[in-house]
């Protein structure tokens, strides 16, 4: 396998957002656990680096987990591939010594985009929060703390449904805004299924004075088990009519597969119309989904936003 040498020096995601003349795409992906799903995810990293993506991360066990893995995936991403690579990183259940560790092992394989996030306690977003010993409180902590060790830049979290425990539109959005103003330079949302939630918290984050790039995260729904257990995982709304549309097709899995690339290709379309500065697909290491919505996007009616040939809204401004 080819190396190819890495060059921290190279545009950042930050850096993309704030001069990018389109919408940008990027995959996300999660560390294997073994063999096979190391043959997976490599069969899916070059499936989906043929379609030339802006970024790609790399997921992060929400308390630690999968540290290493993260680490080694993300620098054999950067080594042995054409793609820009970002690694997650999450707070829950580790000290601040860990973390910087964590930091510092980014730093020595030339990862510097850092997906800071707060993770959650076991048994998922809707058990409290506790605070490690010695460890951190929240993301806005998380990104202080990434910005002191180095050049990175950090992107966050941010959730158009709603966090699962709070359930406070504006202070999502406040929350938003602390992290922006520790230093985070973007931010990829948890998925969802309704353009008007993804506006209302874009223009909540603006009517504070704050112009982070806000990055809607989308995910196809290939089975309706596997959408249900991901949204009670990660505190998203599962609309109503999501489901009906699910149902109404039977329990062919063809057919739920196409209903679901449908639903994901719509939510894109609205988006795009809406002016995003980009689209962050949650791929579950499985390529075809994704493949199929960016070649219907690419063919369909919001093709020349895609592709930066036709008007759209300033991407900062609005969203």
């Amino acid at each position: 396998m080819p190396v190819r040498r890495l060059t921290p020096q190279q545009p950042s995601v930050g850096d993309l957002l704030a001069t990018a003349e389109r919408p940008l795409v990027s995959f996300e992906l999660f560390p294997a656990r073994n063999d096979e799903e190391q043959t997976v995810l490599w069969r899916t990293v070059r499936e989906l680096e043929a379609l030339g993506p802006d970024f790609v991360s790399v997921t992060y066990g929400a308390s630690g987990s999968t540290r290493d893995r993260t680490v080694g995936a993300t620098e054999a991403i950067a080594r042995h591939t054409t793609l820009r690579a970002m690694a997650h990183l999450t707070c829950a259940s580790q000290t601040r010594a860990e973390l910087r560790h964590t930091i510092g092992a980014y730093a020595d394989v030339g990862i510097r985009n850092v997906l800071a996030i707060r993770g959650d306690m076991p048994g998922g977003p809707s058990v409290p929060f506790e605070t490690h010993p010695g460890g951190l409180a929240n993301a806005t902590e998380l990104v202080a703390l990434v910005r002191e060790l180095g050049d990175f830049c950090v992107g966050v979290a941010a959730f158009p449904d709603l966090h699962p425990q709070a359930r406070d539109a504006d202070l999502d959005a406040r929350v938003l805004v602390e992290k922006a103003r520790a230093g985070a330079s973007f931010a990829i949302t948890q998925l969802f299924f309704t353009t008007e939630r993804y506006v209302d918290l874009v223009r909540r984050v603006r009517d504070l004075g704050c112009d982070l790039p806000i990055v809607p995260g989308i995910m196809p729904v290939t089975r309706l088990g596997q959408i249900k257990r991901f949204a009670e995982l990660s505190g998203a709304d599962l609309p109503g009519w999501v489901v009906d549309r699910l149902n109404a097709v039977g329990e062919d899995p063809k057919e739920v597969r196409r209903a679901g690339i449908d639903i994901a290709t719509e939510l894109c379309e609205e988006l795009l119309e809406f002016g995003v500065p980009g689209l962050h697909f949650i791929t579950m290491n499985r390529s075809q989904a994704t493949r199929d919505i960016h070649r219907r996007l690419l063919s369909g009616r919001a093709a020349d936003r895609l592709r930066g040939t036709g008007a759209r809204q300033d991407a900062v401004t609005t969203a």
